[in-house]
């Protein structure tokens, strides 16, 4: 069982004391300088890169002292007195021969601190988006190792060693992006933010990118697969032998640098196929196809919550919405008029609905006479009882469909009689050659024409065996190339067809043979 690991109580006090800010500013002054290759560093040059690193407030010589005092007794630095430099005071001697340098604790610490801030700075998702670009240079580096790998010139083996340590970086990389992607996205998914606008504009944004991300990651991924296997054909213990060759490694009396170096290229490797071409025994899904998985429920779930924070800045349209809104413009109607005109277009109210009847002879009665001086006019009773003037006929009556149905069945059970003739006349007992089907009717023919389709998109297995099975998942195909080269030719009543005599196995998806199944 690994054990858990461990780190030293004291690394990361320094983040938790009074002089949190200064221990802090200290360890990116000489880790900076490390890096510039200038790992050791006097109190004096401590006090001048300090402004420099952006601590501008005074430090008195105790506090800066007491400081360094207190991250050497924590064992992050290393305090290296300078014999070659005299001194005539005990302040000369602080200031020009003690020079303080990072330890391996002090480096770990600083890295430790350098990440946290960097991961802080960018937990948006689309701030560590996982680029395809990282895929692609994957392949490339799969691709160009397994062809390092077919030249056994040992010119090659430093080659061969950088270029699997930039596999690994990727893979580094993907792996580190893909855990603060994923974070990103649950913290998006859980915003509350008072300003709609930013989230509708950060969430689309995102939606966006994830569109675009799963848009051939499956291609992305079938290819990598194809390229690992091809640097597995060829030995993955051949792969980190050269590479260790290219390595030159330091031969240290007393140490065995060789056997965890290869330890930790063989758990990248395993990581590696863990991700996109996992052992198909342990039944392991492959990480890529997860992400894949993961990113659409992403979109998913984002579209979800953009059209609710959408709906929820969205003034009401309901019925009490429009009375109170219509409440407020007659409360502001400058006079009575004005507030019947409000009322005519709110309401759409006018004269009743049998003004629009005329006279039987509208030339007796002038167009400008007032109602209550023109004769009356007919209206009908059931314009009262129902709204309408008319009255409306029976509804026709509804067609019989029970022929059409019954035709459509026969069709359909026809359509099925051909088909299960078709399988049966292919169904084989075992292997069977192309050229032994005989002569074949044109519909049996594109039956075979669909399964070889089939069968030839699939990739072939270990033993170079394609297979296949139908759109409904009944019958199952079982196709190998001829080794020798032998050709086919079948007749149908359309024309003939010639291609290679593949060996053609077609049975139901259960194992059994088509005509025991059906009985006969």
């Amino acid at each position: 069982m690994a054990e858990l690991p461990r780190v030293p109580p004291e690394m990361f006090r320094f983040a938790t004391t009074e002089r949190a800010d200064l221990h802090t500013a200290l360890l990116h002054v000489l880790g900076t300088a490390a890096e510039r290759l200038e790992p050791e560093l006097t109190a004096g040059e401590l006090r001048v890169r300090l402004r420099a690193s952006g601590w501008y407030a005074p430090v008195a010589d105790h506090d800066l002292t007491t400081a360094l005092e207190q991250l050497a007794g924590w064992r992050l630095l290393d305090v290296i007195f300078n014999h070659a430099v005299g001194f005539a005071t005990a302040e000369e001697y602080e200031r020009r021969n003690l020079r303080y340098t990072l330890t391996a604790r002090g480096e770990a610490a600083f890295a430790g601190l350098r990440h946290a801030t960097r991961t802080l700075t960018s937990a948006d998702a689309l701030h560590t988006a996982v680029h395809t670009a990282v895929l692609d240079a994957v392949a490339d580096r799969l691709e160009e190792l397994d062809a390092l790998l077919a030249d056994p010139d040992p010119g090659r083996d430093r080659r061969v060693f950088t270029c699997l340590r930039e596999l690994e970086s990727h893979l580094d990389g993907l792996r580190h992006d893909t855990v603060r992607l994923n974070g990103g996205l649950r913290r998006l998914l859980r915003a509350e933010s008072s300003d709609l606008g930013t989230f509708h504009e950060t969430g689309t944004a995102t939606v966006a990118y994830l569109q675009e991300f799963v848009t051939g990651l499956d291609q992305r991924g079938e290819t990598i697969a194809r390229a690992l296997r091809g640097v597995a054909g060829r030995g993955v213990g051949v792969l980190h032998t050269r590479a260790l060759a290219g390595a030159d490694l330091p031969r240290l009396p007393g140490a065995d640098l060789v056997t965890p170096w290869l330890a930790a290229r063989t758990a990248a490797w395993d990581e590696l196929r863990l991700w996109f071409d996992p052992d198909p025994a342990s039944g392991a899904e492959p990480r890529l196809r997860r992400l894949r998985e993961a990113a659409r429920a992403a979109i998913v779930s984002l579209l979800q919550l953009l059209d609710r924070v959408t709906c929820a800045g969205r003034p009401s349209s309901g019925a009490a919405a429009d009375f109170r809104a219509l409440a407020r413009w007659f409360a502001t109607t400058p006079g009575e008029d004005d507030a019947h005109r409000l009322w005519d277009a709110a309401f759409g109210l006018g004269p009743a609905r049998h003004a629009h009847l005329g006279h039987a002879d509208a030339e007796l009665v002038p167009a400008g006479a007032s109602w209550a001086e023109a004769g009356p006019v007919a209206v009908s009773a059931l314009l009262r009882s129902r709204g309408t003037t008319e009255r409306m006929g029976r509804t026709g009556r509804v067609r019989d469909v029970a022929a059409l149905r019954a035709e459509r069945r026969a069709r359909a059970e026809k359509e099925r009689a051909g088909l299960e003739a078709a399988w049966e006349a292919l169904a084989t007992t075992g292997a069977l050659r192309l050229s032994r089907l005989g002569a074949l009717d044109h519909d049996t023919f594109g039956r075979l024409l669909d399964l070889l389709g089939r069968a030839l998109a699939a990739p072939p297995d270990a033993t170079g065996l394609r297979r296949a099975v139908t759109s409904d998942g009944r019958v199952e195909v079982v196709l190998r190339a001829p080794d020798d080269g032998a050709v086919a030719v079948l007749r149908t009543s359309e024309g003939w067809f010639r291609g290679p005599d593949y060996l053609l196995d077609v049975r139901s998806k259960g194992g059994h043979d088509h005509r025991r199944a059906e009985g006969t």
